[in-house]
């Protein structure tokens, strides 16, 4: 079979209007998407989603913006229901979307708990669930989880352990999506040069994650770059479209397993 791409098809991005999800917005664009529907999930990303929008709209791609929690499963199908009906399909779907806690186990409190397994866990699955039902045949979808799923670490017990539900949500929608030609993957990429890190990090944790990675020295601040992920999310729901079922590490070698 050719090589897919992404020209004339229709892209859903969940975290879409800034950082990693608006550079993955670009990218696509770069390659001939035709539409894109940029999720954001509270009035404090309506801006910057906004802005993406309007960006991506001036370089002819035809861009709306919709919100919404998605740990609500009802929001999943209305952000997939909007794009169908503004689009008429939907090929890709990319999930960027989360939250980080950060506490030692004696201080996390029953809201810490739910919080980060509704956004990490929850949502990601009825957003695959939703993408399932949606999508094309011969689409791609894409979960970002983290590279502290391989990580021996205090401080992380909650965070890595909801992302970690999603390697089991991949690998059973790849096999179930699979005979409609849909491939499902999970990304995992080390700490990344964003605002999502460097909130609940001090500057001691900072210096240490930046020089974690194997390839560290020859990255301008030593941690993951968004440039360095969004290539790959592309990819894989192009040219790696036989690549399915899979959490990729891409980290710069800040850990492995």
């Amino acid at each position: 079979m050719s090589a897919r791409t992404l020209k004339d098809k229709v892209a859903v991005i969940a975290g879409g209007g800034k950082n990693l999800g608006a550079l993955i917005a670009h990218n696509f664009a770069d390659a001939g998407v035709r539409g894109l529907a940029l999720h954001y999930n509270s009035d404090a990303s309506r801006t910057d989603t906004e802005a993406t929008a309007a960006a991506l709209q001036a370089r002819g791609v035809d861009a709306i913006t919709v919100q919404g929690d998605l740990s609500v499963v009802d929001n999943n199908r209305a952000l997939f229901d909007r794009a169908k009906a503004h689009f008429g399909r939907v090929d890709v779907a990319v999930n960027t979307a989360g939250v980080v806690i950060k506490k030692a186990i004696a201080d996390v409190t029953e809201a810490d708990y739910d919080r980060s397994f509704d956004a990490n866990a929850k949502a990601a699955f009825f957003f695959i669930q939703q993408a399932g039902r949606t999508l094309e045949n011969g689409g791609g979808i894409v979960t970002l989880v983290s590279s502290l799923l391989a990580a021996y670490t205090p401080y992380y017990a909650i965070y890595p352990a909801s992302k970690a539900a999603v390697e089991h949500f991949t690998r059973a929608a790849s096999k179930e999506f699979g005979e409609r030609g849909i491939n499902v993957n999970a990304v995992g990429p080390g700490p990344m040069d964003t605002p999502f890190f460097y909130g609940q990090e001090s500057a001691e944790a900072v210096a240490y994650h930046s020089s974690a990675a194997a390839l560290s020295g020859f990255s301008k601040k030593g941690l993951t770059d968004i440039e360095d992920i969004a290539p790959i999310i592309r990819f894989l729901v192009t040219e790696g479209w036989w690549i399915t079922g899979q959490t990729i590490f891409a980290n710069g070698g800040y850990t492995t397993r």
